[in-house]
């Protein structure tokens, strides 16, 4: 297995008031605070309205499995999402990264591409942005970097509601590290430092299956950018085409994917299931190194 960080990333990612040591792979647990996400979508919801009882106790078990950080997403980017308003996003976010934080030590991640839920996601407690369109959406540069939290660059082809209709490339790997670093000198040059920024090739957005299984196997390219990197492959529908099952059934699947992203140089693992992901991390890692995690 190969090291697990390249030497040139920062060891210590200060997220506020918290930091993440990469000097090991991280677990980073999935709060979706949505109703129509693709496989927990409406879990926390009583009626319309987010359970926050439901979504406290959810984060309680996550930290307690493991988790470094906690995702916290008012807008589902599932293939074919349709986009939400801004007041609605808030009225999901605002009030659970509050929570968590208040009752948690764990890092909190927000979910977001808006400028405005980053700004009050921070004040709410959130350290750090989770971007799936790098940054593009009007005014979430300025407002990323006003933050001073780092940010994770994703990249997507297109947008949640038409991604998956025939994305092509003529070199998916090619391409998407070429836009990854494109939005990363674009970050830089307004200002964002280098120390605070994550990269992730974003796995299911705007690619085939073929195109999945490339970056993945060529998913030690991505540290030539110096970056740390971030995956989520957790229940997607790579798995559900290889394996032809629901994302429910994809827990094993999704363990594989995580082993060998880590294998590969990911630092960052996004998922659902968290206390079996970071079992298999901790083994992956612990073996990478001839010593226990």
């Amino acid at each position: 297995m190969a090291e697990l960080i390249e030497t040139s990333c920062p060891r210590l990612l200060k997220c506020g008031d918290r930091e993440l040591d990469l000097s090991r792979p991280h677990v980073m647990g999935v709060l979706n605070v949505t109703p129509d996400s693709f496989s927990d979508g409406g879990r926390y919801f009583s009626g319309n309205k987010p359970d926050l009882t439901k979504l406290l106790n959810r984060a309680e078990e996550m930290a307690a499995e493991g988790a470094s950080i906690i995702d916290i997403g008012g807008e589902s980017t599932r293939p074919g999402a349709a986009p939400v308003s801004i007041q609605q996003e808030l009225d999901r976010v605002v009030t659970v990264i509050e929570a968590v934080a208040a009752r948690l030590p764990t890092i909190i991640s927000v979910d977001t591409s808006t400028a405005q839920v980053m700004l009050e996601a921070k004040s709410a407690g959130a350290g750090l942005i989770n971007d799936v369109r790098a940054l593009t959406r009007s005014g979430a540069m300025q407002a990323a970097i006003g933050t001073g939290l780092p940010v994770c660059l994703m990249h997507m082809k297109g947008e949640p509601d038409s991604m998956q209709r025939k994305p092509e490339y003529d070199n998916v790997v090619a391409e998407v590290l070429a836009y990854l670093q494109a939005r990363i000198d674009c970050c830089q040059a307004a200002g964002l430092s280098q120390e605070k920024i994550i990269i992730d090739p974003g796995f299911g957005f705007g690619k085939t299956l073929q195109h999945n299984l490339q970056l993945l196997n060529n998913l030690d390219e991505f540290n030539r950018l110096r970056f740390p990197v971030l995956v989520g492959m957790s229940r997607k529908s790579m798995i559900g085409q290889l394996l032809d099952n629901q994302a429910g059934e994809r827990l094993y699947g999704s363990l594989a994917l995580a082993v060998l992203a880590v294998a590969k140089g990911a630092h960052i693992v996004r998922c659902h299931d968290v206390a079996a992901t970071w079992d298999v991390l901790r083994v992956a890692a612990a073996v990478a190194r001839e010593t226990k995690i």
